[in-house]
């Protein structure tokens, strides 16, 4: 298994997973140049995609999906909700169109919808599973339930929304509006609310997760801070950041990269 985060941002998030012998991007929201590039870069040709998946409309998700999806014919996938939200969605090719549901399946790869709480037409994020591995993409979170910490649970590889500081927007120059609609519980997972998180996912007994810290704001975040308040809080949980789980930062403008080993049980 690999997971590359391509960028990740309010300005644009994409992350290529490849799982068993299928290739996957997630999210379409930087130029269809930069994911071209930063999948070629990776010895990717964007032209044997299998699928394209959608989290939601929001554009820092979808900014180059119809020049990437009329440039490569790929298939794209998301909700209803989201097809019928017009915007880019309505431009692109119908035989390109898919309607996810609860499951996708590609091959040997099992791919589940987990519903989120955001700000959006029905948002999702997605557990893969093939064999005896498992990564998980969610960002865009704006409250912990039940359903998001079973999605997490024995998971390999996450790319989990570590957006801001909760301070930092507190006393940040964004207007009130913005500043209640982030924090609300259908705006973004503040470092701190990702670290408990974490410790409440159930971790597989034998394998140390890895997680990429993603979704972080330029404005109201900084990613040392975002590393240590997430691992302070796996430490009061008795975890040992660094050895019972590992922490990865992302960034707009930069990849981030894992390869997961299922024999080793390692990357």
């Amino acid at each position: 298994m690999q997971v590359h985060v391509l960028a990740s941002g309010s300005t644009g998030n994409a992350v290529y997973i490849a799982m068993g012998d299928k290739r996957v991007l997630v999210d379409a929201g930087i130029s269809c140049r930069r994911i071209t590039g930063g999948l070629r870069e990776l010895g990717v040709d964007p032209s044997q995609l299998d699928a394209v998946l959608i989290t939601h409309e929001h554009i820092d998700h979808v900014k180059g999906l119809e020049v990437f999806t009329r440039r490569y014919r790929l298939p794209v996938h998301a909700r209803p909700g989201v097809w019928g939200s017009g915007g880019v969605f309505a431009t692109l090719p119908r035989d390109c169109r898919h309607e996810l549901g609860e499951r996708l399946e590609l091959g040997r790869v099992q791919i589940e919808c987990v519903p989120i709480s955001h700000d959006a037409v029905d948002p999702v994020g997605f557990v893969f599973r093939c064999g005896d591995m498992q990564m998980a993409s969610i960002t865009d979170v704006g409250c912990i339930n039940g359903t998001l910490i079973s999605a997490l649970a024995g998971c390999d590889i996450m790319v989990l929304e570590s957006n801001h500081d909760v301070t930092m927007l507190k006393e940040g120059p964004y207007p009130p509006f913005l500043k209640k609609r982030i924090s609300g519980n259908k705006g973004h997972l503040s470092n701190l609310e990702c670290g408990r998180l974490l410790t409440m996912a159930e971790k597989h007994p034998h394998r140390t997760p890895h997680v990429f810290l993603a979704h972080m704001s330029q404005q109201n975040n900084v990613p040392a801070l975002a590393r240590a308040t997430v691992e302070r809080e796996l430490a009061h949980s008795g975890c040992r950041p660094g050895e019972d789980m590992i922490l990865h930062l992302t960034a707009a403008q930069a990849c981030a990269s894992l390869y997961w080993n299922p024999a080793k049980g390692e990357c």
